[in-house]
């Protein structure tokens, strides 16, 4: 293989994948476009998913930990109240009042000693029931890690990513879901249509819940009649300014109100009420605003779920959605400010196969413009510390230090701080680099006996680093700092 050939083997590996690992190279091959598009026609399924539970059940879980936790508090509480009430003196017969005060103000230290120690023996109680919630999120970062970790290419994971970010939602809201939710809705449709994949993650329980969709309710539906409680319009406004329409893209606030009017009811089935089915999305029509309502000047008049799908499904449509979109795809994997050719190409693409997301992204690979600029673009935290992994040919982690690894570097997984995901431009990351350094130094330490940094420049890279990095490479007093080196360079963090 020519120098130029392995040099747009490693481009695409870069842009594109998930970063050189061993064997990535003769993946490639000579033709990198048709091995990306190659990459698509693979099964995105987890091998073993089967070992996981599913959002709902991972949800019922959950709940199920919390009410046990919560009796076995209100056991402690009242066995603490019963040990109180036998300890309590008989009341004194005569006595000086100084006495008697000086009894009081005892009996009242020992009473606020006894409900502090009662407290501490229903929190000790409650803790002795484990949470359920961390160890699913462990399992679900664990086996999505090892799947990027594995792929030959990986450009198939890096669209779940993107597209898990797109929709995303945050383990903080909602921990024991969030990793199924991806599986689920995500990783399930990342290939397919998009108004599929739209429909997917809106009707899913763990956007429900994100996005506090659950309790809201019409004004004139019978539970906002009887509660007095209002609409909440989260669900909608993110759907419309996020999700598809993208910003000032000519809806109004009617538009938002008369959306978030459509989507009440859309919530799930409580886990107490429930325990076959708890966690699963359920329509409630009790909640539901009765009547039709006007979206984008269309007028809807279905009285069930439908009604929200059709809007959905109106949106998936909308050539708006496509442009931003397409703006969005390329922003992530070409540029900060992708080449306007190549964004209307993909709209094109978009609106011409009705969002046929393969498509979409072989429009965006097959294009000459998603190849010519150097590789500039600063990679997020998480695709940086998988490059790194996977340059070692590592394909087994501990999900407890690697999810505290991204953390770290202010990409925790599955955790955004807001509806919009994390950013995709370099000025939002590149104050972060010094935090790097301390990441690869100490993945650096604990994979000195097992990794050569010139293997890694030679065979894994094939040899496609800059001079002045395998030059400080060579230099290093230690295979330690010759990785971290290697891992800190512009080979690793751009793309």
């Amino acid at each position: 293989m020519s120098n130029s050939a392995k040099a747009e083997a490693v481009l695409a590996l870069h842009r594109f994948g998930m970063g050189p690992r061993p064997g990535s190279i003769a993946a490639v091959g000579t033709d990198p476009r048709g091995a990306l598009i190659a990459e698509l026609d693979r099964p995105l399924a987890l091998s073993a998913a089967a070992s996981l539970p599913t959002s709902a059940k991972a949800y019922r879980t959950v709940a199920d930990a919390n009410a046990r936790r919560a009796a076995r508090a209100k056991q402690a509480q009242q066995q603490a109240k019963k040990q109180q009430m036998a300890a309590v003196p008989t009341a004194p017969g005569d006595q000086g009042q100084a006495q008697a005060q000086a009894q009081t103000e005892g009996q009242a230290s020992a009473q606020g000693q006894e409900k502090d120690a009662a407290e501490m023996a229903a929190k000790q109680a409650a803790d002795a029931v484990p949470d359920p919630g961390r160890p699913i999120y462990l399992q679900e970062a664990k086996l999505r890690t090892e799947a990027a970790l594995a792929a030959d290419i990986g450009f198939a994971e890096r669209l779940v990513w993107f597209w898990s970010n797109h929709f995303c939602v945050s383990a903080n809201r909602i921990q024991s879901m969030s990793g199924a939710y991806e599986r689920e809705a995500v990783r399930a449709n990342a290939l397919g249509r998009f108004v599929d994949l739209l429909l997917a993650v809106e009707g899913h329980p763990a956007m429900l819940f994100y996005l506090d969709n659950l309790g809201s309710m019409g004004a004139n539906s019978i539970a906002g009649i009887n509660r007095s409680s209002g609409l909440n319009e989260n669900f909608a406004r993110e759907i419309m300014e996020l999700h598809t329409l993208g910003v000032r893209t000519g809806y109004t606030q009617d538009d938002v109100l008369s959306f978030a009017n459509v989507l009440t009811g859309w919530t799930l089935v409580p886990p107490g009420a429930d325990p076959q089915h708890g966690g699963e999305f359920t329509f409630n029509p009790r909640l539901h605003e009765p009547g039709g309502q006007t979206v984008l000047g269309k007028r809807y008049e279905q009285e069930d779920a439908e009604q929200g799908r059709a809007v959905l499904r109106d949106l998936a449509a909308h050539p708006a959605t496509a442009t931003h979109v397409a703006t969005k795809l390329a922003r992530h994997f070409v540029a900060d400010e992708p080449p306007p050719v190549l964004v209307e190409q993909m709209a094109k693409t978009f609106r011409d196969t009705e969002g046929d997301l393969k498509q979409v992204a072989i429009s965006m690979v097959s294009s000459d413009d998603a190849w010519r600029g150097p590789p500039s673009k600063l990679k997020r935290p998480g695709e940086w510390v998988v490059g790194v992994v996977r340059a070692t040919g590592i394909t087994v982690v501990d999900p407890v230090r690697f999810t505290g690894g991204q953390e770290l570097l202010g990409e925790a997984l599955w955790r955004p701080s807001a509806p919009k995901g994390y950013p995709d431009d370099e000025a939002s990351w590149v104050d972060g680099i010094g935090r790097r350094l301390d990441v690869a130094n100490n993945f650096a330490e604990r994979i000195t006996g097992m990794a050569d940094p010139q293997v890694i420049i030679e065979d894994v890279f094939a040899s496609q680093i800059a001079p002045e990095v395998k030059q400080a490479v060579g230099r290093a007093e230690s295979r330690q700092q010759a990785l971290a080196l290697l891992f800190m360079s512009a080979d690793f963090q751009r793309r």
